[in-house]
């Protein structure tokens, strides 16, 4: 290095001590030039990026409990980084990085890393315009991880790695591409109105749209789920379809319910069924060869009933010990539950285990068909005893303890099988007129309904090969969550949540499904799912104890509160825009959905004759998924999970960031009880308030210690299936370090 540019190093290094110092008056900043000039001293020639590098994580390792407020410091000297690093590649002066949008949106077009549709759809005058309303102060709202989290995985680089695009950049892109095709007449109002809810963190979207809108490449969507029928061709091309969404960064729910079992009869020749491990084993090579973008493999889960003969081997197949050949390690696995075997295992009953073929052949109906409409009667448990009964159907019998014992080793040595309570979730499906749902998606929060694509036709025409199928509900998620902390404690939750829904709804339109079937399914029932995080946040700032009457009373009022608004929205949509297809018959239509839910009281009463008069935009509404990363990058707690500690480390290539827990201060850190010191029945309790108010599914996490007794376990399960939570997602254990976390989730 020359001298001058040394001299230009070191003058960066005390512009950038002095402006953390005019920055946080109040931090205690005691030491810290002292340190960052023994460190000039002993590297005279250190680089600009090695100066960053190092005065960073001088302040990082200030980040504790007792000095919270030094993530914040850190966050700024990141982004003294990341506006040089921008500047450089833009050709700009880092003193003002936000400056020429309108170049910067060109020459990324150009580089084919942004969709042309941008400059196609904007003028350079709206663009400008809109480029009037970037706001940089709103950087300063990032906590170190937070941005560290965004900048890493998120913001536009070229091809080379060199960082283009700045925060408040991605999140009017995001903006610009999701409002798109509204009206021109007000289309800027709605882009400044969604920026507005981005850039203040009082809601995020989904990991695939808030990495890929405006880009080139991938989709919107974050999960699907697939019906796999019980035929050669249905599975390998099942398998074609996962193949072709997991590349374009989609995680999967897979049911094979429908397969039938090993040892089951092919045209005829008996015990010659080879069951659904072989199948799983070939998921398992899919999700490992066909990764999301090159970032990670693929992610899916693979769901299965529990009177399916292949029950036993389905539960060991994350196991670390015994046969490999019967070992699927990279898939997730969720077993679906009626209340009948619920009943057996607490009555300590048999329960019986058939193959769905022969309960086909014989008895003419899919058992896997049905559920029970109301507790404790139904038809599924009138066609289980028929199926138990009929004395040309073969079955095995073994006591329901015994599977529930084979559930709950699995979950403590993997954190897996889901629980499915499929009546729970079918009893309570707006759109039951349409279709059923047999089991969830990856992350367990998703419950819409589902059916096989079975192959009609094919046939040679004029020389080519024309394939007809009939279409099933091959379901898709788009997902977007809400800041509980920052969105309620400014009271702009109705505000948001506006906005978020016509945000979601447009991202139906936007996304171009390369398995078509699941286009159709978008565009039939225009599903979405709005869900939250930083619930233990929101409570420590409110003063409020997780384990208290108090905390699930306020639980049970907010995410009413949440409903209005989102069936709100929808219908206010559905006038604009006009009713999702299916509507006619659905429980929205005939009003049923707000007498299921006990809704009361004339502002209900006046919703309802809204949505029955208009329609919903919607068929499926609210859905709260895991959404630990973009919780991150919004500075808060995950989903409606506890806070796991304190203070942590988030693991990085060379080094450890520090996590602290959000608005961390003497006051609130009472309130901060930690995930395995907080009594799970009071977590079950709170998730049953929410569960009302949701039309779909939770993320809900069990903490548990690995000393648990299985007596303990199976407590929490049947507390969690009385209290009327349709799904479970992981059982936590302290003796896991690591659990594979849904990313394509969080939202």
């Amino acid at each position: 290095m020359t001298l001058i540019e040394t001299e230009k190093t070191l003058d960066l290094a005390w512009q950038l001590c002095r402006k953390l110092k005019s920055d946080f008056p109040d931090l205690n900043t005691d030491g810290f030039e002292e340190k960052v000039d023994g460190l000039l001293q002993v590297k005279k020639d250190i680089s600009e990026e090695q100066l960053f590098h190092q005065i960073i994580l001088t302040a990082v390792e200030r980040i504790s409990a007792e000095e919270p407020q030094w993530t914040y410091a850190a966050a700024c000297l990141y982004l003294e980084k990341l506006y040089h690093s921008s500047s450089q590649s833009r050709r700009l002066d880092p003193a003002n990085p936000y400056r020429d949008f309108f170049n910067l949106i060109q020459e990324l077009v150009e580089k084919k890393l942004y969709n042309p549709r941008l400059l196609e759809a904007y003028t350079r005058d709206e663009i400008q315009q809109l480029e009037s309303l970037l706001n940089p102060s709103k950087d300063k709202l990032f906590t170190y991880i937070g941005i560290v989290t965004l900048a890493e995985r998120y913001l536009t680089k070229s091809h080379d790695g060199n960082v283009y695009e700045l925060p408040q950049e991605r999140f009017m892109i995001i903006a610009m591409t999701l409002m798109m095709d509204e009206d021109k007449a007000h289309r800027l109002s709605l882009i400044k109105e969604a920026y507005w809810a981005l850039s203040n963190l009082y809601m995020t979207v989904a990991t695939p749209t808030l990495a890929n809108a405006g880009k080139s490449y991938g989709q919107l969507s974050s999960c699907f789920i697939d019906t796999v029928e019980d035929d050669l061709r249905g599975i390998f091309d099942s398998n074609t379809d996962v193949s072709t969404l997991s590349k374009n960064g989609g995680g999967l729910g897979i049911y094979l319910g429908k397969v039938r079992s090993r040892g089951s009869d092919i045209k005829g020749f008996k015990g010659v069924g080879s069951g659904v491990i072989p199948w799983m084993k070939q998921l398992n090579n899919t999700a490992v060869s066909v990764d999301q973008l090159g970032q990670r493999q693929g992610a899916i889960a693979v769901y299965l009933d529990v009177w399916h003969k292949d029950i036993h081997s389905f539960l060991d197949v994350r196991l670390n010990n015994g046969d490999e050949r019967q070992r699927t390690h990279d898939l997730f696995t969720g077993v679906c539950l009626p209340d009948l075997f619920m009943e057996a295992v607490e009555e300590r009953d048999d329960w019986h285990l058939f193959d769905p073929h022969e309960v086909r052949k014989v008895m003419g109906y899919s058992l896997e068909d049905y559920y029970d409409e109301n507790i404790g009667e139904g038809s599924f448990r009138k066609k289980y005893q028929e199926c138990v009964n009929h004395p040309e159907l073969s079955k095995k019998t073994v006591p329901a303890i015994d599977i529930f014992k084979r559930i709950m080793i699995s979950q403590l040595e993997t954190g897996t099988p889901f629980m499915f309570y499929r009546d729970t979730v079918n009893r309570q499906n707006a759109n039951a007129h349409k279709g059923m749902i047999y089991c969830s998606n990856l992350c367990t929060e998703i419950a819409q309904n589902m059916s096989p694509t079975v192959l009609e036709q094919e046939k040679i025409e004029d020389g080519k090969i024309i394939t007809y199928k009939h279409p099933g509900d091959y379901v898709v998620c788009n997902l977007a969550s809400l800041s509980l902390a920052r969105a309620v404690q400014h009271n702009v939750l109705s505000r948001t949540i506006k906005i978020a829904v016509r945000l979601l709804d447009n991202v139906i339109e936007l996304n171009d499904i390369p398995v078509l079937q699941a286009q159709l399914t978008n565009q039939r029932y225009r599903g979405i799912g709005l869900g939250t995080f930083g619930w233990h946040h929101l409570l420590a700032l409110k003063g409020l104890r997780w384990e208290s009457d108090e905390a699930a009373e306020y639980c049970d009022e907010l995410y009413e509160e949440i409903a209005f608004h989102t069936i709100s929205a929808s219908t206010d949509l559905a006038k604009e825009k006009g009713a999702y297809p299916y509507f006619n018959g659905s429980d929205w239509d005939n009003g049923n959905y707000f007498g299921n839910k006990g809704y009361e009281g004339p502002e209900w009463e006046a919703l309802r004759q809204a949505v029955t008069t208009s329609g919903m935009r919607n068929g499926y509404l609210m859905a709260v998924a895991p959404n630990s990363s973009t919780s991150l990058i919004a500075g808060s707690t995950a989903s409606i999970d506890p806070l796991f500690r304190h203070l942590y480390s988030e693991e990085k290539k060379d080094y450890k960031i520090p996590v602290t827990a959000p608005d961390l201060s003497a006051d609130t850190k009472w309130y901060y009880k930690t995930a395995y010191h907080i009594d799970q029945h009071w977590s079950i309790k709170q998730n049953s308030r929410r569960q009302r108010h949701i039309d779909q599914g939770i993320s809900f996490n069990l903490y548990v210690r690995n000393d648990i007794k299985a007596k303990e376990l199976l407590l929490l399960h049947l507390d969690a299936w009385k209290s009327g939570l349709k799904t479970t997602y992981y059982v936590r254990s302290t003796s896991d370090s690591v659990i594979d976390e849904c990313e394509s989730c969080h939202s």
